[in-house]
């Protein structure tokens, strides 16, 4: 009966979560597996909350919650979005259970039946034991609803302890340090949690909550965990503990077999929590009501946003879905901030801008004008109030940085596209000026990379100003100085746009430094010239097709093949260098060439950033059409719309951001207006830029997905015959425009003007 109960509540929601056009073709379970990550629960753009499951299996880490396999170990309000590292969050957590409970804090878990069903602003999942759970979200508060089997002793356990936890050996594992729940006469439930640790390495946080039920319990009890196999019964409805090792939770147990909890978070006091569930969830709202208040948010905010006249739902749903996933974080959590007291807004759950500078932000701006200003505005207050802006930030605490000072980026970027409005660029510009200028205190010490702070900042700053390059003595020392370039590059922008001449010719200078780590006489392949380690009495030998590596290694995640191309500011010198265009091109090709290294696969990563400019490059040499054959090869080998749909972590939606722009036909540069124009997928495709303005992209003589006939044979700009094959921020987006395709089977002549502008050289 249990399979055929949950097909039936699908199928008396099913017109809900499929009302809204758009939503219909987001599919919540792509890139959920492979190591994708992604978050399959209820949420709501940008929202506080993410309400799924939590499955355990001994030994793997469930970094969102989600394993394709398992047992559930609780439905949680917290998750995090597509990341690696480590998993965070998995707070604030219910569990249905049936039968009597004696051992409810000893790591209860329960099996899973069927399989789980999810849409925009709704999660259904069947546990072993018969009981359907349906979740569904508002931005602060997230709803429960159970349907318990038939004459079942039917129990929902509520355990503040619960984390996700982590089995990496990394000492990333998050911990439970102690709380309180508090049953009130009406039943009703308040509490908070002390936990701490997870993938950025944060000390203690603290979450509250407050949760009600529709139905009368016929119990409620609160429960002290003595340890991992007992638990001492409170008769008091209060249980509290400050030492991690006494667990705290409550039960509830009900004769009716529909249960309804609706729940409350904040990080800021159970008062806050209580008013959140009641402002956002009241007791007189169903169900049904907040699935389809979520998808009504989700259609008029992000969907929306970009229209296309495509009618095949494969290509749909990797274009919805890909704009869904990228919206879930940085969680907007103005009014939620317990650090410091600011008018300014502020967003947190940055998971990493070392992810998502490359394209995800340029993208964020287009489509969240408003929003987006916002993070602007969020990041400079952080550095008001802590000193530094994050490169990563979560539980309202910076760190890891793994590369460089990359909120420079951001912020860089942003300004030279215009962003304006509320944003004080005074301070804006003193909070890069820190980064650029003032080494971090290496507290506390990563054991990862203990050689210098990755908590925020530029650790190796010391080598940077003294010597114009990263010795060893720093990890990571290679990423660290071409990314510190791009960082002071970023600096250059922003100080020139102020009016800051001196500051401005000393950080394009600086922007420069990449140059001091490039090594003519390495070599690969038979290519010459990669950057390398070195010290102050010079170069280091390498092994540019295996010297990827972690925080302790020179190079972060992408060989020396990556990261000699990532200085994109100064591309020109680094072609000259590597022997003009011609050996530029055969180096660009090798990299995709099957075998090349002498083993099968191809030099190019697609599964990490540092490669996502990679197929772009050749614009920079005049070959846009290999740019377009390289990068529609890379989206249609590596993206599907499968559960494995993803070549890797979405990384906060970085993956889903790079096969947007592909399919618009343009890619962003980082820290200047330049966009490289390739080839749109779609007959049609138009985005609202917001303030009446749209961008409207049509192509002829394709197949409208993608596919065939990829080659642009002419482009007009604003109706305008267009011979670059590249456009600035001022040409289409800062009023709207109009780009209008001709493509076709074969390489054309159609692109006979100056190349992408390349500002260091």
């Amino acid at each position: 009966m249990g399979c055929w109960h949950s097909l039936l509540i699908w199928s008396v929601l099913g017109p809900v979560v499929r009302s809204a056009n758009l939503t219909s073709h987001v599919d919540l379970f792509l890139g959920t597996q492979n190591g994708g990550n992604d978050f399959p629960g209820a949420a709501r753009p940008f929202g506080m909350v993410k309400l799924g499951p939590d499955l355990y299996v001994s030994g793997t880490d469930a970094y969102s919650g989600y394993l394709p396999n398992g047992e559930f170990s609780g439905f949680s309000m917290m998750h995090e979005q597509g990341t690696g590292g480590a998993p965070k969050y998995g707070t604030v957590s219910q569990l249905p259970l049936t039968g009597h409970i004696t051992n409810p804090l000893s790591n209860i878990t329960v099996g899973r039946t069927g399989t789980d069903k999810a849409a925009v602003g709704y999660y259904q999942a069947q546990t072993s034991e018969g009981t359907v759970v349906q979740l569904s979200a508002s931005a602060h508060a997230g709803i429960y609803r159970y349907t318990f089997p038939l004459g079942s002793v039917a129990n929902v356990l509520i355990d503040v302890s619960h984390v996700l936890p982590s089995y990496r050996g990394m000492g990333l594992s998050q911990g439970y340090k102690g709380g309180n729940i508090t049953v009130f006469p009406d039943g009703h439930y308040e509490g908070h949690g002390v936990y701490d640790n997870g993938w950025n390495r944060s000390p203690d946080w603290s979450i509250y909550f407050c949760g009600y039920f529709d139905a009368a319990p016929v119990s409620n009890r609160t429960y002290v965990g003595t340890d991992a196999d007992g638990s001492v019964r409170q008769n008091s409805g209060f249980a509290s503990s400050s030492s991690g090792s006494a667990r705290v939770g409550a039960v509830y147990t009900f004769q009716d077999t529909s249960v309804t909890s609706r729940v409350g978070i904040s990080w800021i006091s159970t008062e806050q929590a209580c008013r959140n569930v009641k402002d956002e969830i009241p007791e007189d709202k169903d169900f049904v009501s907040v699935v389809a208040e979520a998808q009504e948010e989700w259609e008029s905010k992000v969907l929306s946003k970009v229209t296309t006249s495509n009618t095949n739902e494969t290509t749909l749903k990797l274009l919805y879905t890909s704009l869904y996933f990228m919206h879930l974080i940085p969680t907007n959590q103005t009014g939620e901030n317990p650090g410091w007291s600011s008018s300014e807004p502020y967003y947190q759950d940055i998971f990493t801008f070392w992810d998502l500078f490359r394209c995800s932000t340029a993208l964020m701006q287009i489509l969240q004008p408003t929003a987006y200003e916002e993070q602007i505005r969020s990041l400079i207050d952080i550095w008001r109030f802590e000193g530094y802006m994050p490169d990563a930030r979560s539980s309202n605490y910076n760190g890891r940085t793994q590369g460089g000072s990359n909120a420079d980026n951001i912020l860089a970027d942003a300004y030279v596209k215009g962003v304006r409005g509320a944003v004080n660029w005074e301070d804006g510009y003193k909070a890069m000026v820190k980064d650029a200028e003032v080494t971090p205190a290496n507290s506390p010490v990563d054991p990862q990379a203990s050689d210098s702070s990755t908590k925020e900042g530029r650790g190796a700053l010391p080598d940077w100003l003294r010597l114009g390059f990263i010795t060893p003595r720093y990890s990571r020392s290679v990423t660290r100085a071409v990314e510190y370039s791009c960082n002071d590059f970023g600096l250059y922008q922003v100080a020139s746009g102020l009016g800051k001449e001196e500051d401005a010719t000393k950080y394009l200078n600086r922007s420069r430094n990449w140059r001091n780590h490039w090594n003519p006489e390495q070599t690969s392949l038979g290519f010459s010239g990669f950057v390398v380690p070195r010290n102050e009495t010079g170069f280091m030998e390498t092994d540019p097709l295996g010297d990827s590596g972690y925080w302790g290694d020179p190079y972060y995640e992408a060989s020396s093949w990556a990261y000699s191309l990532n200085a994109i500011h100064d591309l020109e010198k680094m072609i000259e260098w590597m022997g003009g265009n011609e050996t530029a091109q055969k180096r660009l090709d090798t990299m995709f060439t099957d075998g090349a290294s002498g083993s099968s696969g191809i030099i190019f990563d697609p599964t990490n950033e540092p490669m996502f400019n990679v197929p772009y490059l050749y614009h920079y040499i005049g070959q846009q059409d290999l740019s377009v054959a390289r990068s529609r090869s890379v989206a249609k080998s590596y993206y599907g719309t499968s559960a494995s749909g993803l070549p890797g972590n979405s990384d906060a939606g970085a993956m889903q951001t790079w096969i947007l722009w592909n399919m618009i036909g343009l890619y962003p540069i980082t820290g200047q207006s330049t966009f490289l124009i390739h080839s749109p997928w779609f007959e049609s495709l138009t985005i609202d830029l917001g303030e009446g303005k749209t961008l409207s992209v049509t192509a002829t003589g394709g197949d409208g997905n993608g596919g065939g006939n990829i080659y642009v044979q002419s482009l007009k700009l604003n109706g305008k015959d267009w011979k670059k094959n590249w456009l600035a921020w001022e040409d289409i987006f800062a009023e709207g425009g109009t780009l209008d395709f001709e493509l076709g089977q074969t390489a054309s002549g159609w692109f006979t003007g100056e190349l992408p502008p390349s500002p260091a050289s």
